[in-house]
C-alpha cells in the first residue's frame, strides 16, 4: 500500500515542479522527498518522473496515475472531514423534500450557505407529490419538508408555518371560460374542474377547494398544468408553477367575479419529531424559518 506522504510529495512535486518546492511545502528535507518518490516508484514499478533534466518531468505513466493520486488525497480530507463533523454530531445525510408546486427559488441562497457551512454533509432533494409529503416524513424517508399547509398532521409531525403562495385560478385561451371578464359560480360549475390530490389527512380542504359540478382529481401539478393547457378543464395552481405558461400565453388567468382578495395557499416547514435532527438538519430548519414570509407568495 503507498505511503500517504509519498502520494502527497509525488503530487505536490509534479504541481509545483520540482522535489525541493515540494519539500518546503511539506515542510520536509528535500532528500527526504527524493526517497518517498523512489519508494514509491519501487512500489508501483514504474517509473514516475524523468529526472535527466534540471527538473523531474513526469514520465507518461506519471501523467496517467497523476489524477489517481488526486482522488487518494481528496478520499483522505472528505474521510477526515466527515469523521470531524460526525464527531460535532453532524449527520452525513440530509433529506429535504419540497412539495410539488412550491418553488425552490427562496431557498437558493440558503442551499449556497449550506454548501459552504457542511461541505461533508450529502444533501438529497426530493419533489413528492401533495399525496405523499406527510408519508415521507412520518416514515422518515425525508428529515424535514416543505409542502402545503394542511388542517391536521399525522401524529409525530412538528410544523411552523412560512407563509402563503398565491394561487391564479387557470384555463386555455380557447376554453370557454376565457371569454368571461369574471366568472360566476354558476358558468364555473358548468365546466370540469381539475384538483390537485390531497394526502387524508387533509380533512375537508380538498371539498371546499372544489367550484364546479365536474372534477378531475389529479396526484402531479404538472400533469394538471398540462391537461389544462390542452382544454381538459380550469384548475386553480401556485403562481410559481402557472407564471411561465401565463407570459406565454398557454394559459390565462381567470377572475371571480365573487371574490376579489387573493387566492392563498400556506406553506408550512414540518420535520418529525421520532428522530432527533443533526446539526445540519437543525441549521437548514433553523434558517429558512427566518425566510420572510412575502419570498413564498412573491417568488414567481
Amino acid at each position: 500500500m503507498p505511503n500517504h506522504d509519498a502520494i502527497k510529495a509525488f503530487v505536490y512535486s509534479a504541481d509545483l515542479g520540482s522535489f525541493s518546492a515540494a519539500a518546503r511545502k511539506l515542510g520536509k528535507a528535500h532528500s527526504g522527498v527524493s526517497t518517498m518518490i523512489a519508494n514509491l516508484e519501487i512500489d508501483c514499478g514504474l517509473t514516475l518522473f524523468d529526472r535527466s533534466g534540471r527538473n523531474p518531468v513526469l514520465t507518461d505513466e506519471g501523467r496517467t496515475l497523476l489524477p489517481h493520486a488526486r482522488g487518494i488525497l481528496l478520499g483522505n480530507r472528505e474521510f477526515l472531514a466527515t469523521a470531524s463533523s460526525m464527531a460535532e454530531g453532524v449527520e452525513t445525510h440530509l433529506c429535504l423534500s419540497i412539495e410539488q408546486g412550491i418553488s425552490a427559488k427562496p431557498l437558493t441562497p440558503l442551499i449556497a450557505e449550506f454548501t459552504t457551512k457542511f461541505p461533508s454533509v450529502a444533501l438529497e432533494i426530493t419533489t413528492p407529490s401533495p399525496a405523499s409529503s406527510a408519508a415521507l416524513l412520518r416514515e422518515g424517508r425525508t428529515d424535514i419538508g416543505l409542502m402545503a399547509e394542511q388542517e391536521g398532521y399525522p401524529s409525530g409531525l412538528q410544523f411552523r408555518g412560512l407563509g402563503y403562495s398565491k394561487m391564479i385560478p387557470v384555463c386555455a385561451p380557447d376554453h370557454p371560460l376565457a371569454a368571461y371578464d369574471q366568472a360566476s359560480y354558476r358558468e364555473l360549475r358548468q365546466h370540469r374542474q381539475i384538483l390537485r390530490h390531497k394526502s387524508p389527512v387533509d380533512g375537508t380542504s380538498q371539498q371546499n377547494e372544489k367550484k364546479s359540478a365536474t372534477a378531475w382529481t389529479v396526484e402531479n401539478p404538472d400533469l394538471i398544468l398540462d391537461f389544462v393547457r390542452s382544454g381538459f378543464g380550469w384548475a386553480e395552481l401556485p403562481i410559481s408553477l402557472v407564471a411561465r405558461s401565463l407570459q406565454a400565453g398557454d394559459l390565462v388567468q381567470l377572475h371571480y367575479a365573487f371574490q376579489q382578495n387573493d387566492l392563498l395557499e400556506g406553506i408550512d416547514l414540518v420535520w418529525t419529531e421520532q428522530r432527533a435532527l443533526g446539526a445540519a438538519g437543525q441549521w437548514v430548519r433553523d434558517e429558512v424559518l427566518k425566510l420572510p414570509q412575502t419570498v413564498w407568495q412573491d417568488n414567481w
